[in-house]
């Protein structure tokens, strides 16, 4: 009796292709079983259903039963066959088959992307600085005074006081070209805050120092990259008059302010709060600093090729990303969309870097033979709880979805990694203060 013939090609590191060769008998069972579906169905005048006769289904049906047949036996082999082999597969397949033939074995190849095998080297005794983050006086005088923003008010100048810099001005505005006015330009009662860099270059600096009332002539030379072309490089003339100057006052930090807050009962309890929020943070920066030395260095020891549709799906990933924080800004959807589009190839060498991390991650974790249990789900899903000050049934819920609780099984592997390397590695504790640190 015939066997399936199987061949293996390596295509590329991460490309494999897969032959097959089924024998007719194989195929000549599938074919029967579909017949025997289509004549259930299908509907033919002189004929009851369920009784047509096989030639005359075939004389109807031949095209359709054939690609069907096909169809299912190249999705029964093709995913056996992975099983068989213990082969993941990252892509799609493309199929290339010829149809079927009568009494004649059939084949068909199918070509599709793996992750790349590689033994992951370097992650133990690896050379890290880890920085230990002060909060400083600075550090809380600026956290302090955000939160002061939050509770400024506006107040509208009464006096002939002019524009300064840091006020809110509402203006109406006509820009010309030549001569010519534009309505793309031209805006009535629109609300600017002046340094906020939000106009084009030059126009904001020239309205500090004009008053109330007053109207004038501003020259603004638009940028050579300004997005609309017509306007780009050119020298454009604003009419301009301010109607209404407004200042943004800041509450003191006192007892008066504290009423605010139901939480405090002075401003020490706020300090003390606001200290301990920036340390937790500092303490989350440290950690996120060590974890990407720790990537780049894995990245730099060990050099091997990215699946390229895993590097797509990143991709698109980070483009779905910003064009939902565009939207979320205000930006309306059609051109939150072609811009995220157009940023493509931006995003290319940063995607790259973190399939290469998500992959080495996960061979050391198998080197390391780390798995995640049930009960680290429970203890993280607790912790969560107990941080946030939510209902751990609820939150126990949240992680009952599938695609939520495989998210999470690869998050708290990946911490299994970074915790093993940190401890095998040799670190140099180093201290900062908390205005001194960014996010590598």
């Amino acid at each position: 009796m015939s066997q399936v013939v199987v061949k293996m090609e390596e295509l590329s590191p991460v490309k494999k292709k897969l032959s097959l060769e089924i024998p007719w008998s194989e195929v000549k069972n599938e074919l029967n079983a579909v017949y025997r579906e289509v004549g259930k169905k299908a509907k033919i005048k002189g004929f009851r259903p369920g009784k047509i006769p096989r030639n005359v289904l075939e004389t109807y049906y031949k095209e359709q039963a054939e690609e069907e047949t096909a169809t299912n036996i190249v999705n029964k082999y093709y995913w056996q066959t992975l099983e068989d082999k213990g082969i993941v597969a990252v892509s799609r397949p493309e199929i290339n088959q010829e149809g079927l033939k009568e009494d004649t074995a059939f084949s068909f190849s199918a070509s599709f992307e793996t992750e790349p095998e590689f033994e992951p080297k370097g992650y133990k005794g690896i050379e890290l600085e880890k920085e230990k983050i002060q909060v400083t006086d600075s550090d809380m005088e600026k956290r302090l005074d955000e939160i002061r923003q939050m509770f400024a008010t506006m107040e509208e100048i009464k006096d002939d006081r002019p524009v300064v810099n840091g006020d809110f001005v509402v203006i109406d505005f006509a820009g010309s070209l030549n001569g010519e006015l534009s309505k793309e330009l031209k805006a009535d009662d629109y609300y600017l805050e002046i340094g906020s860099q939000k106009f084009v270059p030059g126009f904001e600096e020239q309205l500090i120092g004009m008053k109330n009332g007053e109207t004038k002539s501003i020259n603004v030379v638009f940028p050579e990259n300004y997005h609309e072309k017509k306007f780009a490089g050119k020298e454009i003339i604003f009419n301009v008059t301010v109607k209404n100057i407004k200042e943004k006052k800041l509450p003191e930090i006192d007892e008066n302010f504290i009423k605010n807050f139901d939480r405090y009962n002075s401003i020490e309890d706020l300090k003390t709060d606001v200290r301990k929020t920036l340390e937790e943070k500092f303490q989350s920066l440290a950690e996120t600093n060590l974890q990407n030395s720790i990537t780049e260095a894995l990245i730099k020891e060990n050099d091997f090729e990215v699946p390229p549709s895993l590097l797509e799906r990143q991709i698109y990933y980070m483009m779905a990303d910003t064009q939902k924080r565009m939207t979320s800004a205000g930006m309306d959807e059609k051109n939150a969309m072609e811009l995220s589009f157009k940023m493509h190839d931006k995003f290319k060498d940063d995607a790259v870097k973190i399939v290469k991390s998500f992959l080495l991650l996960k061979k050391i974790a198998e080197k390391e033979s780390f798995i995640v249990e049930e009960n680290d789900i429970e203890k993280y899903i607790q912790e969560l709880a107990a941080q946030y000050g939510r209902d751990y049934e609820s939150l126990r819920t949240m992680y009952d979805n599938e695609e939520r609780k495989d998210n999470l099984k690869i998050e708290l592997m990946q911490k299994k990694v970074f915790d093993f390397i940190e401890l095998n590695a040799n670190i140099k504790v180093v201290e900062k203060n908390g205005v001194d640190v960014e996010v590598k």
